[in-house]
């Protein structure tokens, strides 16, 4: 892969439940060191479209790209799976994700849910993934709480050890969906901080959030969907400040109130 070639490409991307397409013709490209976020409004198709890209949810038509590698398919329409487990074993390794609600083992420490999936997915040696793990834990401010479970951790710090976790494995890109929606405010600024530093970092990563000003922080897109489709993209500046969508004028609206007082 050149660095010319995007990390991930989504290219006229459909999805659909039965009779209902909820991504209705998506295309999206996260080069090496973008950050992209996707907003809009819930049912807009935001967390699907993530979840497509992870091959968590199949798609039904459209090509989703990474490093170059296209998903390789069988069937079609709501028949149509990827076709080779090894491939997407290996891109989802690549495309580390970290959900809404954290998703921790609560039978291991925070150390241990941290190590697991390098150790038993990857193969590597454990101590060798200690020393990245527990560095890891540092990076994201709970260095300390290697030996605690997660029932004993706040929301923001579960948060910051799953976003641990998925460093751990050394991805090629993070995926976010909705990283802050399940914290109180404060353990929010937990975690938006972390997701901050890795953005300046320059790390990949593409993050469905509900804060506007998160998006516009460290976002070098922002793309706004609507009832499946891009209603509007672009740089941050030109999204939130000369919005040319009605509907994303009326999105915004507010969020831009609560901004203000």
């Amino acid at each position: 892969m050149t660095n010319s070639t995007p990390v991930l490409e989504i290219r006229d991307l459909h999805k659909s439940y039965g009779e209902l397409e909820v991504i209705k013709g998506v295309s999206i490209t996260a080069n090496r060191g973008d950050v992209v976020s996707l907003i809009g409004s819930s049912g807009s198709g935001k967390s699907t479209l993530l979840r497509c890209c992870n091959l968590l949810e199949n798609s039904q038509e459209g090509e989703i790209l990474f490093k170059g590698e296209p998903i390789r398919w069988s069937g079609t329409g709501l028949a149509r799976r990827p076709c080779d487990p090894k491939q997407v074993l290996r891109i989802r390794t690549n495309l580390s994700m970290v959900f809404q609600q954290f998703n921790l083992w609560a039978h291991m420490s925070i150390l241990q849910n941290v190590m697991e999936a390098p150790v038993t997915v990857l193969g590597l040696e454990p101590a060798a993934v200690e020393a990245s793990a527990r560095a890891y834990l540092d990076k994201v401010g709970i260095g300390d709480k290697c030996d605690a479970y997660p029932a004993q951790l706040s929301g923001g710090q579960q948060q910051r050890a799953a976003i641990a976790r998925a460093l751990c494995m050394e991805p090629e890109a993070l995926l976010f969906d909705e990283p802050t929606s399940a914290l109180d405010p404060e353990l929010e600024q937990e975690v938006i901080k972390v997701i901050k530093d890795l953005a300046a970092e320059g790390r990949t990563m593409m993050i469905v959030t509900h804060d506007m000003n998160l998006a516009a922080d460290v976002s070098d897109s922002v793309v706004f969907l609507h009832q499946g489709l891009i209603e509007e993209q672009g740089p941050p500046d030109a999204v939130f400040g000369s919005t040319q969508s009605e509907r994303l004028r009326g999105f915004l609206s507010p969020s831009r109130s609560a901004r203000n007082r």
